[in-house]
């Protein structure tokens, strides 16, 4: 199964941008994923038009309340926002603004209340962010009964329409100088009503049930990256729209690399005489490579060395970021009588220049020093 992407994801916005904020992510991905800046290149192509649809869609207003009510369902045909699957026009003004505002523009029934969504927690490790997966989860979720078809009456019968309200859902009572509007309290906005409700599911068209779902994790994904699922949420009640489930990555901590973005961490001890004399180590990357790390001579503590390409692969689009090995010289504590002996004879030839930071360091104390006793 794939995956839709978020439009706030794609743009790298939180959902509550502003207009501004959004023109500005999208001009900045817009000019990076250009086909003209990247020719030949049909990721770079499928990308950019992903991110126009997403901006066309976010920096309408209409268009934002009902994405942000509906998701991807509102522009698929039959979808719950009412749009039509081939463009921006709206299917049904009257049933939009009172779904999405809580208006009386349409003056006819209530809709359906859309499923809930969902939430599934997946825990992966950082070897399958890395190189993407495909998982399969079982959910039990509220789905469309079989026997009664999700009508919620008995097989071989039907609702029949609400006699308080006429099929209209709403009725309306004179309060004072004003005609106030609401549900009807016996078909509780549906205009109909269910007089042999189904065994199975007791009138609400929906049972819980257990479901195998294949999941695409992309590569490069990061903790907290939502993977949403459309129409895989709960089932609405007697026939409505099912809702979305949200798919939440959580990265488990990694016995050797850290991340940051695209960027793996690690560090790494050697000893004091490699440190002093220079070398090479490696280090096995996600990818699979043992990637050789150069050492220079003097090198001190804290000293940070990058591997560029051997990082972390970036979500939804091309490179690879870099690996950064923090360098930690570690003093050693086991020595034999030989090895002491011959650290002696180093000792003796020292004449402070070999290590300059702590020459510095001493000479300072000593002019401090003296000032204090003059």
């Amino acid at each position: 199964m794939s995956a839709e992407i978020d439009f706030y994801e794609l743009l790298e916005v939180e959902r509550t941008a502003d207009d501004k904020v959004l023109k500005s992510a999208y001009r900045k991905l817009a000019m990076k994923f250009h086909p003209d800046k990247n020719p030949g290149c049909d990721n770079s192509e499928a990308k950019f038009k992903q991110i126009n649809e997403a901006y066309a869609c976010l920096s309408d207003p209409q268009k934002r309340a009902a994405y942000d009510q509906y998701g991807h369902a509102a522009f698929q045909q039959g979808g719950g926002g009412g749009f039509r699957s081939g463009g921006g026009d709206f299917g049904d003004l009257g049933d939009i603004f009172e779904t999405i505002f809580g208006g009386g523009f349409g003056g006819g029934r209530q809709q359906a209340r859309r499923g809930a969504d969902m939430r599934y927690d997946m825990e992966i490790t950082l070897e399958d962010a890395y190189h993407g997966k495909q998982a399969e989860i079982v959910v039990e979720v509220a789905q469309a009964c079989e026997p009664c078809g999700g009508s919620g009456a008995t097989p071989g019968t039907s609702a029949r329409r609400c006699n308080l309200c006429g099929g209209h859902g709403k009725v309306r009572a004179q309060q004072g100088f004003f005609m106030v509007e609401r549900a009807c309290p016996t078909c509780h906005g549906r205009g109909e009503v269910i007089e042999k409700p189904c065994r199975n599911c007791r009138g609400e068209g929906r049972v819980d049930v257990e479901q195998k779902l294949e999941v695409n994790i992309p590569a490069g994904v990061d903790n907290g990256t939502r993977i949403r699922l459309t129409g895989k949420g709960e089932a609405g009640p007697q026939g409505a729209p099912a809702g979305d489930l949200y798919i939440f990555l959580h990265v488990s901590r990694h016995r050797v690399f850290e991340r940051d973005g695209t960027t793996l961490l690690t560090r790494a001890p050697i000893s004091f005489t490699v440190a002093a004399l220079g070398g090479e180590i490696e280090i096995p990357g996600l990818d699979g490579e043992r990637h050789a790390i150069a050492i220079p001579a003097g090198i001190q503590s804290g000293k940070q060395l990058r591997k560029r390409g051997a990082g972390m692969p970036v979500l939804q689009g091309r490179g690879i970021g870099d690996l950064v090995v923090e360098i930690q010289v570690e003093t050693p504590m086991k020595l034999s009588a030989r090895q002491k002996e011959i650290l002696r004879e180093f000792q003796a030839t020292e004449t402070g220049e070999e290590c300059p930071q702590s020459k510095g360091f001493f000479d300072r104390i000593k002019h401090v020093w003296s000032d204090l006793t003059e």
